[in-house]
């Protein structure tokens, strides 16, 4: 398990969350709500928290004051600070609450909707995390790694600060000895869904696949399913040792272009991450990555006694429309999925039934 998990965050007037309180697992956290609800915000200003007081990181006020304002605008890449925080008449102030499990002190942070970079820092944690944060783009990585973070670092370019980040930890060689072995553990569930291996030669990433008899080929990693590229992140990621046994993987839309069967091993994987130790968050649209989740943690809820988070995000009623939060312990529980309503509406027209006949 991660060291010190995210235990709680608090988000007020930050993008289009008016207020939001939520308590979160050790384990897993599932984001659901419709569109323009902060899905993707929460993910990226939870991995922002993360990685500017993780490692060796310099936990002072004045430090983190800039380390956060560099991150947010890395991340966010708003034309200033002040954006970030939610639109209404006259100023807001964002105020953003992270707090660690086994840390007394949260990471309290505000700015104005003026700000520039300008950053107040109301606390600072007592120590900093050991583990790695990871984010996820709902498009796979592999592909694009040749250069990419070079290509970040040197020139002006449209994608955002976590795609340089993930690049450079993909590139981590896999781990040997003992943890070595520790690693193909973990993974062996998912390479057999797998039937491959992914390896580093020359700065390109390969797939080893079998192709007949006891022949091996190593295939070029854009050349293989979307869906494979996407595993084979998490299995380099875990191979390398950054998710193996804590860390704390952050994943926007992992069903993003993928078939129902390959979300179902997107789903394995997932699980397979929160039982080893990762904090896993995953922000989904998708009713079957959720249902599948659903099914495959109750199942095996008698071997994870971390549990499950569910997070729906929604407006509130009102003149401030603003997005506020509810959290339950599985999906029936949250009292608005915009996506399973849809589809349970899709299915009654489709059979002809009228809404008020069922």
């Amino acid at each position: 398990m991660a060291v010190h998990p995210i235990a709680h965050l608090h988000a007020h007037s930050f993008g289009p969350m008016t207020q939001v309180d939520v308590a979160l697992s050790p384990g897993l956290n599932v984001i659901t709500g419709d569109n323009g609800t902060g899905k993707s915000q929460i993910l990226k200003l939870l991995y922002s928290a993360v990685n500017v007081v993780s490692g060796d990181a310099t936990l002072t006020k004045t430090v983190l004051s800039t380390a956060i304002a560099n991150k947010l605008t890395g991340v966010f890449r708003p034309d200033s600070l002040g954006r970030l925080a939610s639109r209404t008449q006259g100023r807001s102030r964002a105020e953003i609450g992270v707090k660690f499990s086994g840390i007394s002190s949260p990471l309290d942070f505000s700015f104005a909707s003026n700000s520039r970079r300008e950053v107040r820092i109301g606390s600072v944690p007592g120590r900093a995390v050991p583990d790695t944060p990871v984010f996820l783009p709902s498009r796979e990585l592999l592909s694009l790694y040749p250069g990419l973070a070079a290509l970040y670092d040197t020139r002006e370019t449209e994608f955002d600060e976590t795609w340089r980040d993930t690049a450079l930890l993909l590139g981590r060689p896999a781990l040997r000895g003992p943890r070595g072995r520790l690693a193909a553990d973990v993974l062996r569930p998912l390479l057999d869904v797998m039937e491959g291996q992914v390896v580093e030669d020359g700065g390109r990433f390969f797939v080893r696949l079998p192709t007949g008899g006891n022949s091996i080929a190593n295939v070029e990693a854009h050349l293989v399913s979307e869906g494979f590229r996407k595993l084979a992140m998490i299995i380099r990621l875990v191979s390398s040792g950054v998710l193996l046994q804590g860390g704390y993987l952050f994943w926007d839309e992992p069903e993003a272009n993928l078939n129902p069967r390959t979300q179902r091993a997107v789903a394995q994987a997932i699980i397979l991450l929160a039982e080893s130790g990762t904090q896993v968050f995953v922000a989904t649209h998708s009713v079957f990555l959720l249902r599948e989740l659903e099914m495959i943690q109750n199942a095996r809820a008698d071997r994870d006694g971390t549990g499950a988070s569910y997070i729906g995000l929604y407006r509130a009623e009102g003149p401030d429309q603003g997005v506020r939060a509810e959290v339950g312990t599985d999906p029936s529980e949250l009292s608005t999925i915009t996506a399973l309503e849809e589809e349970t509406s899709q299915s009654l027209r489709y059979l002809g039934v009228a809404p008020d006949d069922h």
